[in-house]
């Protein structure tokens, strides 16, 4: 278990008492989400970042404070709002930037995590600092769970250079806990066509020869059906246990469900770590009463919801992240 000094000094500061100069030291209080951690984890979130809106990190963090864990986000972009306005303005942190982060939390021993989540990464050199981190985080905690959404594309396009999917495919999946792809990056990391049910299963099975003991391909579009497929293998070389939730198709594009679907998933899973199926119950669940709220919302306000993409309603929905009703329930394969 890693150590962690309760007490950290200042350098002197010198105080003056008349003509004399004394010398004393102030005592810095403990970081008591190190030295009395919550009883879920302390997760460091490397997404990216909107001024307005919620998709990377804002969609992503408050969901998993409201399930009990301490969360430190580290933006690999900020925007004013997302890429799908007419206009954004912003930042995007280098692999220099990320690292020297990395650097000043270890400088003062606040380096521990249980958890890496990892979203959105555009630069293959962003993407090897984040491997970098990784590496760094399990030599000081040789059980970090790293959840990986590789974010790539969807229904066939590309949202990030090309380049990025070999790294992904050699260097990323082998060294993640879990992975939470759609159907379109769960082809581009296997190399497997997904036409059926079985050819779902069979990429996951391909994903944990190659890795991750838990996979759940958030998304698959199957003769008109929308469902997820997850996985987990509990012991390299045994079959996974595999099961689907079938999910409704809602008439609209919502952003941000793909950073807090991911979220979702890591916040359950540890609270049901031998029972991936309980705990996507748990996000699909939380997450499709989100989206029906935010269609109802939009339709409220006279918005015509097939025409735009829907910004979520994460704050209303907070009650439902936290105590989510569960309606859709998982379907064991055999």
């Amino acid at each position: 278990m890693l150590k962690i000094p309760l007490i950290a000094r200042f350098p002197a500061r010198p105080i003056r008492e008349g003509r004399s100069i004394k010398k004393c030291r102030m005592a810095t209080p403990p970081i008591l989400a190190l030295v009395l951690p919550s009883e879920t984890g302390r997760v460091l979130s490397i997404q990216s970042h909107t001024v307005q809106g919620y998709v990377g990190n804002k969609s992503a963090v408050f969901p998993l404070q409201l399930l009990g864990y301490d969360v430190d986000p580290i933006n690999s972009v900020q925007f004013s709002n997302h890429t799908g306005y007419p206009t954004y303005k912003g930042q995007v942190l280098n692999g220099d930037q990320l690292w020297d982060l990395i650097e000043g939390l270890e400088a003062n021993n606040l380096l521990y995590y249980t958890h890496l989540l990892t979203g959105y990464i555009g630069s293959v050199s962003f993407l090897n600092t984040v491997l970098k981190v990784v590496d760094k985080l399990r030599s000081i905690n040789s059980g970090l769970v790293f959840v990986c959404d590789p974010v790539l594309g969807d229904e066939g396009k590309l949202y990030v250079p090309q380049e990025l999917v070999s790294v992904y495919r050699e260097k990323v999946v082998p060294v993640a806990s879990m992975l939470t792809p759609n159907q379109f990056e769960a082809e581009l990391l296997t190399g497997f066509r997904i036409v059926s049910e079985q050819d779902g299963r069979e990429a996951c099975n391909i994903l944990h020869i190659a890795g991750p003991s838990k996979v759940v391909i958030t998304s698959i579009n199957i003769d008109g059906n929308l469902l997820l497929i997850g996985s987990h293998q509990k012991e390299k070389g045994h079959p996974p246990a595999q099961f689907r939730i079938l999910i409704p198709k809602i008439p609209a594009y919502f952003t941000g469900t793909g950073d807090l679907m991911t979220a979702l998933l890591l916040g359950w899973s540890n609270k049901y770590p031998e029972n991936l199926d309980v705990a996507a119950e748990f996000a699909v669940s939380s997450l499709q009463t989100l989206l029906a709220r935010t269609l109802n919302d939009y339709k409220r306000a006279g918005h015509n919801c097939e025409t735009t993409s829907l910004e979520i309603r994460l704050i209303q929905s907070q009650d439902d992240i936290r105590n989510p009703k569960i309606n859709y329930y998982a379907e064991k394969y055999c």
